[in-house]
């Protein structure tokens, strides 16, 4: 992926190969939070939800390119926030994926950390996952052939966006 380093991004000025640095520094601050979590294997689809939920959360919080070790921590408050179940998660994602795709098209379109972050964001939004049913009555009870109670098909944003705010939690 060749492109001329713009933000985030250290590499050549000269047409040379540009490093993502914003997202990839986003995805190693949620894959770090979800394996001291220890929430389930982290080769599995349910963990890579939960990781791109988070990093998606943490780059897009990150209005100044400004996160350092020290703000990482300042920050988390922000992300619990962002990531409770009762707050509009998804509509935050698409406003701030939106203005920064708009603002991308006006500076010669979206360097590499944008176009991880859409990347991940297709596969959160396109994926589904077959997961316990969250909305599910409790107590409801499994019915015959379920051992874990319901299951459906959702949205690997879904059930990504609740491992990343249990796993913000437990750190």
């Amino acid at each position: 992926m060749l492109h001329e380093s713009r933000g985030n991004t250290e590499g050549p000025q000269d047409g040379g190969l540009a490093v993502p640095m914003a997202w990839l520094y986003a995805e190693y601050i949620a894959d770090e939070l979800l394996r001291t979590g220890d929430l389930m294997p982290p080769t599995s689809f349910e963990y890579r939800a939960g990781r791109d939920a988070l990093a998606l959360t943490v780059f897009l919080s990150d209005h100044r390119g400004e996160l350092s070790g020290i703000r990482v921590i300042t920050q988390m408050e922000t992300w619990l926030s962002l990531t409770e179940y009762d707050q509009l998660w998804l509509d935050w994602v698409r406003e701030r994926m939106a203005l920064l795709l708009e603002d991308a098209e006006a500076a010669d379109g979206p360097g590499p950390d944008l176009e991880l972050a859409e990347l991940a964001w297709r596969w959160l939004e396109e994926t589904e996952l077959l997961a316990p049913d969250l909305d599910a009555v409790p107590g409801g009870g499994a019915l015959p052939g379920e051992e874990d109670g319901p299951k459906v098909w959702t949205p690997a944003w879904r059930l990504g966006l609740p491992l990343g705010h249990l796993a913000i939690h437990l750190f």
